[in-house]
């Protein structure tokens, strides 16, 4: 869309609405021709409102929409675009007539765009007219000359509440047919008491489906708006039909048998004596041009299949559009299933759009700027279910957006609404509870027990937590929910994985707590999850690692939830056994999470003498990555004891030795590191790859790189045989850290290797720290530019949403970075990061070398100290931030001196 040059008009603005008229059918017919026609459209209509003054703001296609400070410029604008498009001298076969349509009001702004009920009101006059028509709101009517005004008549238009009186001018040679009006055709669809908002596309997308499918079942869950889009579809397609459009609500039926009478009622149907109601129904409807609106089917699904199946069969005129919770599952059905409102695009999002509209129905003085990340967050935690949404805008009466949003954890006594009428679900629980009492009893049964899960599930999860024991039989009901729009699935990883909106979780949920099922379902949700982790830790070790860290990704909410459950009800032994493997798994994922839950259960599992307190231990010593090597030894030594004594199950392969050794390792204590992993060292297996990679670490840090050299290639060849790409990676990065000194060509062959498998295995631990290891070499051998993109981007992952996910290693950064910083020569900075790294470990103090001595000559004694001091005090948000800012003023400098 192009706009106009010119002042956009405020305060009281007359809109011009202007259509092609036929369009779609031309460009099948004449699709050449109407290329140039358009073009030349374009100039035409252009021309003709900048001409008087006119703003067009918005051009979509063939149709036009601008604005005027006077209605008398806005007609006129008008009638010379009529005149110019009748005389134009248009391609053969694409001669253009055009509709058009003007409003007179006051509509809100934003980002050059007019919006609001009175830029609807002006299209949907528009809508009304034909070619060459010229159509008037009786507001700007009233301001032009009445002498060219000719009132047309007084009549219902899409999307508007009450009728309109719709004038045009006068153009005495032209005869226009009947406005095309929710009253110009027969049927019965109602005068709809608010505005349709949103769902532009989506009215658009069902409108075409029923024009090619003679049945068209809008499905989805209770409240999302399937009714409202589907009266809206049908005002859409209503002059395509010329025997009309009905409604049949289907709602208050609650006998299935008398479902062919009410379809016989509403559509004026006479029973045929020898007929039953069905095949007169079928009969009577044979040969009309008709569609059929049929409204909440899924309470008499099979009923109301009953008679749409005998008329498709027996009629080929009439079509049906349908709304239900599931599909009819007729031969000539196509099911569109509903979404939910979005919420990504913020204020110009469907969801938001419509929160705003009815809170200003209630409170004219809302403003949705002043509160739009609580509205979002509303909207979002409402799924974006049209009617929660709009039981909640009805609270803006009397609450602000925040209070709103901070009551939505019992949104069912909030959202209960106040509304009067008709309507079938006065408040949100009404809706769900339409849902559920409609299920049988092991729909309902499985529904309840799977509102335990946090953000979904799979079918093996489904079956433990239903109690029940055979696959098939689950799979059969969630493939019954699913149908009735209560479980939703999505393909995770090449699975399928089920889950629900919360707002239908919060209902089954409401159910399970009210039943005496609550305990029994945790435990098994949450002795489910702990046997879980613990087989998926099992298999870590081999190929199928990112099995194993793929699931832990996927399930974390789920063990939090069975964690805090199974602490809430003492069951120490299932809350270690969660959180003692989801540290291990979190932990090649830099997700240190679960290492809180080992630690805080410690003392407890100790007194208890659980018996895989040592395997707590051992993920409690993960403590180690937040920056705690004392605490993370203390724990190591505890699980190593442990595992010597009866009654105790510690974790295989060497996996507490190593993490003491690590421990050690960050303290400086270099001499008992090396000698516990040379023990692992010559131990079989995993035990070996991780001893061996130890060993050559500590090895290189005394200066041994040749010796270290032979045993991480052994490790290497090791890994490669246990399969695990965690280790694969690690053993190259050690390996290219050896080379670097003798090799800095084979150093940096070998970090590319390491690099592209954590890149292709999303190796979230091991990357970061590759990236530290090779920068140093490539920023000498290769390229410094690249080398600082290194540590960024390494920073990032250790520090990801404003938290230290591995404060140990960020050390490392700090002081490989150091050194390159005094290579570039910018030798402040290497200075600050000097004091910096006094706050951590001796490790990191070691790969600085004689780093200090050259920023002491570099600087001068006083000016170094300085430096040292100032980074000493940095707490560590403080210290990332100064070097950020530091690594683009580094970047900055070496791309404006390419040389």
């Amino acid at each position: 869309m192009i706009p106009s040059v010119g002042q956009r008009p405020t305060g009281p603005v007359t809109f011009l609405f202007t259509d092609i008229e036929g369009s779609t059918q031309m460009w099948e017919h004449h699709t050449s021709a109407m290329e140039a026609a358009l073009s030349l459209h374009d100039d035409v209509v252009r021309r003709a409102i900048e001409g008087r003054d006119g703003y067009v703001f918005s051009l979509a296609g063939d149709a036009f929409a601008a604005a005027f400070s006077s209605a008398e410029d806005a007609v006129g604008a008008a009638r010379d675009a009529q005149a110019d498009l009748a005389s134009a001298d248009w391609p053969d076969g694409a001669r253009i007539r055009v509709r058009m349509g003007l409003h007179t009001g006051v509509a809100s702004e934003r980002d050059g765009q007019y919006f609001g009920p009175n830029v609807n009101r002006a299209a949907r006059i528009m809508s009304a007219g034909h070619g060459g028509q010229i159509l008037l709101s009786s507001t700007t009517a009233a301001l032009v000359d009445g002498n060219a005004v000719v009132y047309v008549a007084e009549c219902r238009l899409k999307d508007l509440s009450e009728p309109v009186r719709i004038f045009q001018i006068d153009q005495p040679h032209l005869e226009f047919a009947p406005l095309r009006t929710l009253d110009s055709t027969p049927g019965n669809l109602p005068v709809l008491a608010t505005s349709f908002v949103g769902r532009e596309s989506e009215v658009e997308e069902v409108a075409a489906l029923v024009r090619l499918h003679r049945l068209v079942t809008l499905i989805g869950v209770a409240g999302v708006g399937k009714t409202r889009l589907a009266l809206q579809v049908a005002a859409e397609v209503n002059h395509e039909f010329p025997d009309g459009v009905w409604l049949i609500e289907l709602a208050p039926v609650s006998d299935p048998a008398a479902v062919p009478d009410v379809f016989a009622a509403a559509l004026g149907v006479t029973v045929k004596p020898g007929l039953s109601v069905t095949e007169s129904i079928a009969r009577a409807l044979s040969g009309r041009e008709l569609l059929v609106v049929l409204d909440n089917c899924e309470h008499v699904l099979d009923a109301a299949a009953g008679v749409v199946d005998a008329v498709l069969t027996r009629a080929s005129t009439p079509s049906f559009l349908a709304t239900s919770r599931e599909g009819l599952r007729v031969p000539a059905e196509h099911a569109w299933p509903v979404p939910t409102l979005s919420v990504a695009s913020g204020v110009d999002s469907a969801a938001v759009q419509l929160f705003t509209e009815r809170a200003q129905a209630v409170n004219p003085a809302f403003h949705v700027d002043e509160v739009l990340d609580s509205v979002m967050e509303i909207c979002a935690r409402l799924d974006g279910i049209a009617l929660a949404i709009e039981l909640a805008a009805a609270r803006t009466v009397s609450m602000t957006a925040r209070d709103i949003r901070d009551r939505l954890d019992d949104r069912f006594r909030l959202l209960a609404g106040t509304r009067r009428g008709l309507e079938r679900h006065q408040t949100l629980r009404d809706a769900v509870r339409w849902s559920y009492d409609l299920l049988d009893h092991d729909e309902q049964s499985l529904l309840v027990r799977c509102s335990v899960f946090a953000r979904g599930f799979d079918l093996r999860a489904a079956t433990h937590v239903g109690g029940r024991t055979d696959e098939f039989d689950v799979l059969d009901l969630l493939d019954s929910l699913v149908r009735k729009s209560l479980i939703t699935v999505e393909e995770s990883r090449g699975r399928g994985r089920y889950g629900m909106l919360e707002t239908i979780r919060r209902f089954a949920e409401d159910q399970l707590v009210a039943s005496d099922r609550v305990r029994e379902v945790r435990d098994a949700h949450a002795s489910f999850f702990a046997h879980e982790a613990e087989r998926h830790w099992e298999i870590w070790d081999g190929p199928r690692y990112r099995e194993s860290v793929d699931w832990f990704e996927t399930e974390l909410d789920n063990l939090r939830a069975a964690f805090r459950s199974a602490v809430e009800r003492g069951d120490l032994d299932v809350a270690t056994t969660v959180a003692a493997h989801a540290a291990m798994l979190g932990q090649s994922l830099q997700t240190f999470e679960p290492v809180g839950w080992c630690e805080e259960l410690v003392a407890a599992a100790t007194d208890g003498r659980v018996r895989q307190l040592p395997r707590l231990c051992a993920g409690a010593s993960l403590c180690l990555f937040q920056g705690r090597p004392n605490d993370s030894l203390a724990y190591a030594h505890q699980a190593v004891a442990l595992e010597t004594e009866d009654g105790y199950d510690p974790f295989l392969h060497g996996v507490s030795r190593f993490r003491e050794a690590n421990a050690h390792h960050f303290m400086g204590d270099l001499d008992t590191a090396l000698e516990i992993f040379s023990e692992l060292a010559a131990q079989p297996g995993p035990a070996h790859v991780r001893g061996a990679c130890g060993q050559a670490s500590v090895l290189i840090g005394l200066g041994r790189d040749e010796e270290a050299i032979s045993i991480v290639e052994d490790a290497l060849a090791a890994a490669h045989r246990l399969g695990n790409p965690y280790w694969v990676a690690t053993a190259l990065g050690i390996l290219g850290r050896a080379t670097e000194a003798s090799d800095p060509t084979r150093a940096m062959e070998t970090f590319e290797r390491g690099l592209a498998i954590a890149i292709d295995e999303r190796l979230r631990f091991v990357r970061p720290v590759l990236m530290v290891s090779a920068a140093p070499v490539v920023a000498v051998h290769g390229d410094p530019a690249r080398a600082l993109g290194f540590y960024a981007d390494a920073l990032e992952a250790m520090h990801r949403s404003g938290e230290i996910a591995d404060a140990a290693n960020m050390a490392l950064v700090f002081a490989s970075l150091a050194s390159t910083f005094d290579r570039l020569g910018r030798h402040v900075a290497a200075a600050t990061l000097c004091g910096v790294i006094h706050r951590y470990s001796s490790q990191a103090l070691e790969v600085s070398g004689d780093l200090f001595q050259r920023l002491r000559a570099a600087l001068g004694e006083s000016e170094f100290d300085r430096r040292v001091t100032l980074g000493s005090a940095m707490e560590l948000g403080e210290a990332v931030r100064f070097v950020r800012a530091e690594l683009v003023d580094a970047r900055n400098e070496l791309a404006s001196c390419p040389g």
